[in-house]
């Protein structure tokens, strides 16, 4: 049967990202469920064994992050590992992971004196191959940095996160994918008071041999879900006058 137009592009891709040196996930590939974000991603997986970078500026942005990141970390330490977070000025609170299916006392928190020290002891760490991530909090990061994590990875196929709060330069630097995550307002259940579900507005800036986007993800099942808003509109209704 002569291949079909769908499937000579489908082959054509595969070609090309082989030919930039983006080989096949492993059959052994975590997915992280982020749904229609994923296939942003070359073949349609969430890139482990690289390391991402999420920025973010205002204080509730960091916090969002912050909890996007935990619901990353949820598939990724099912197989059992543990998380190292290394911070100078951590500011998460390890009891609120549990809200994203991560128990708290399976994170390693190393709390350093000067931010210097953050990217040394994370490359150190992401050589281990024992560990399911390695997180980062740093404003700000170096080519140079960023390629020696980015080996490091490649070596031991631990997944790293560089969270930068309010970074001075955006310059260009090794990391697979940058995302920028904003909180966005919940949708209280209907009869229930108080809040709903977490809800980020998700954008992947950039995203090596993929294609970035912006979409709008919640928290709820265990799971990521991706948030399809509804409109204000009303069906319109002819009245007839009689008479």
């Amino acid at each position: 049967m002569p291949a079909t137009r769908k499937d000579i592009i489908r082959q054509l891709q595969k070609d090309i990202l082989l030919w930039q040196g983006v080989t096949p996930p492993a059959a052994a590939a975590v997915p992280v469920g982020l749904g229609p974000v994923e296939e942003a991603f070359p073949h349609g997986v969430f890139p482990v064994a690289a390391v991402h970078e999420l920025l973010s500026e205002a204080v509730e942005e960091a916090a969002a992050t912050s909890g996007f990141v935990a619901g990353l970390l949820s598939p990724l330490m099912q197989r059992g590992g543990a998380c190292i977070w290394i911070s100078a000025a951590r500011q998460l609170f390890p009891p609120a992971l549990k809200a994203f299916g991560v128990e708290p006392e399976r994170i390693i928190f190393i709390d350093l004196a000067r931010e210097k020290d953050v990217l040394w002891a994370m490359e150190e760490a992401l050589q281990c191959e024992g560990l399911a991530a390695v997180i980062g909090e740093v404003p700000e990061i170096s080519f140079t940095a960023s390629r020696r994590l980015q080996l490091a990875v490649e070596q031991s196929r631990v997944t790293g996160f560089v969270l930068r709060h309010q970074p001075r330069d955006l310059n260009a630097n090794a990391c697979t994918a940058r995302w920028r995550i904003r909180p966005a307002p919940s949708q209280p259940e209907p009869g229930m008071p108080g809040l709903g579900f977490p809800r980020w507005q998700v954008e992947l800036l950039k995203v090596r041999n993929g294609k970035p986007g912006s979409w709008l993800l919640e928290w709820s099942a265990g799971r990521f879900q991706p948030v399809v808003e509804k409109t204000d509109e009303q069906p319109q209704v002819q009245v007839k006058k009689t008479g």
